[in-house]
């Protein structure tokens, strides 16, 4: 379907169902509690997951949302033993979901950001999703301290991040379909030797339905990847005055929100941005019957999302060229003798983008003294991957663009 702005909608002939009249802004999660302590939080999707809370469209609704681990990042708390551990089962709590009411499975819910207030730390780590953690393995992990304007850490002298909150997770539930199908086709993957995040029931919430004794601890999915109905979708154009419209899927449609960034480049390419406990207020409209025919979440808002935090920039470029022998661990799963003995990959988007990667990590240990842990933290949460173009085959071109001016000297 063609793009579903509010506007667009309105020339379509698309109904937006009026907001209700203004009531109390509705709070939704209870950060001072762990996700399996607080009746609010969920870390699974599935459509028999029960709803948190219910708002007209057009109220504000408030998610209080901690950081994509659920950690406690207050240097002086005791150390969470969880931090220890791998990338883990507790990803991403997210506050919600709530029942927009009047919204039915064929609609489409368009949720508009309006404020994003930060927490007080944030912490930025090499896990082993990145685009290139086979090459910098960690572990390492950095910790800001974040502040209205910028985030700093003593891990990272002479840097200053700028803010640039967003969510990294807005989500519709799935219908019973779309959870068939997404389970069904991520599990031929799997079975492929592709990389699958599949159902886990280790610290799942809520525990009655997708934990270890719940009927739908091998259904309810990860929150890992972004799907057709929302998800992890991790645009750093989804700031403050940005609009998400996702298809409804259930009545109700049971929105959720959180994995919220500080901070972060386009790629998230460590792994994780500037991962925070943060407040975001969201109002709602309902636009009936155009989620019918939607493929995938839709964004609009002001161009200057789409800018970087920077006067002035300096940019690496990639394309698909290999060492004979090689194969990039993203199509390790289709190796074969033909791609391991080529040099050049034809219009291969990821290598592209890993060489654009290497190329700007091994300037930022050049020209700022950082060690290749420290770039690649700083390329996650502040250097953006740019499609050049795709059409010069065989070199389809990614280039790695870096803010100069995080860097306190201006060099």
């Amino acid at each position: 379907m063609a793009n579903i702005t509010l506007a667009a909608a309105a020339a379509a002939g698309l109904a937006v169902l009026p907001a209700a009249a203004a009531d109390p802004e509705l709070v939704v999660g209870d950060p001072t509690k762990k996700c399996l302590e607080d009746a609010q939080c969920i870390n699974r999707l599935h459509p028999s997951i029960p709803m948190a809370a219910h708002a007209a469209p057009g109220r504000r609704i408030v998610f209080r949302t901690r950081n994509a681990s659920d950690f406690d990042l207050d240097p002086a708390a005791p150390v969470d033993p969880r931090m220890a551990g791998p990338y883990g089962a507790t990803v991403h709590p997210l506050a919600g979901p709530v029942h927009i009411d009047g919204a039915r499975r064929g609609d489409a819910l368009a949720v508009t950001i309006e404020k994003i207030s930060p927490g007080v730390f944030g912490y930025t780590q090499i896990g082993g999703i990145g685009l290139i953690s086979d090459q910098i393995k960690g572990p390492y992990r950095v910790l800001w301290r974040l502040g209205v304007k910028s985030a700093r850490s003593d891990q990272l002298p002479g840097v200053a991040i700028p803010n640039r909150s967003f969510p990294g997770v807005i989500t519709v539930l799935p219908g019973v379909g779309e959870l068939s199908a997404a389970l069904e086709r991520e599990a031929a993957l799997k079975e492929a030797g592709g990389t699958v995040f599949p159902p886990e029931p280790t610290f799942a919430s809520p525990v009655d339905l997708c934990g270890k004794n719940g009927p739908g601890r091998d259904e309810c999915l990860r929150t890992i990847p972004p799907r057709e109905f929302g998800g992890n979708i991790d645009s750093r154009y989804l700031g403050v005055g940005a609009t998400i419209i996702l298809p409804c899927l259930i009545d109700g449609c049971g929105l959720a929100l959180g994995d919220v960034h500080f901070a972060q480049g386009d790629g998230e390419v460590s792994g994780t941005a500037i991962e925070m406990d943060a407040e975001v207020t969201v109002t709602t409209k309902i636009i009936l019957g155009a989620g019918e025919r939607m493929t995938g979440p839709q964004l609009s808002g002001p161009s200057r999302l789409l800018d970087i935090p920077s006067r002035r920039f300096f940019a690496t470029t990639g394309i698909p060229v290999k060492a004979r022998a090689e194969t990039p661990p993203d199509i390790a799963y289709l190796a074969s003798a033909k791609v391991a003995q080529l040099e050049n990959l034809s219009k291969d988007i990821s290598l592209s983008a890993r060489n654009a990667l290497a190329a700007m990590i091994e300037h930022m240990i050049d020209a700022y003294g950082l060690t290749r842990e420290q770039a690649y933290i700083v390329a996650s949460v502040a250097v953006d991957l740019r499609i050049s173009q795709t059409v010069d085959a065989p070199n389809s071109g990614v280039i790695a663009v870096l803010p100069v001016d995080i860097f306190e000297s201006g060099d």
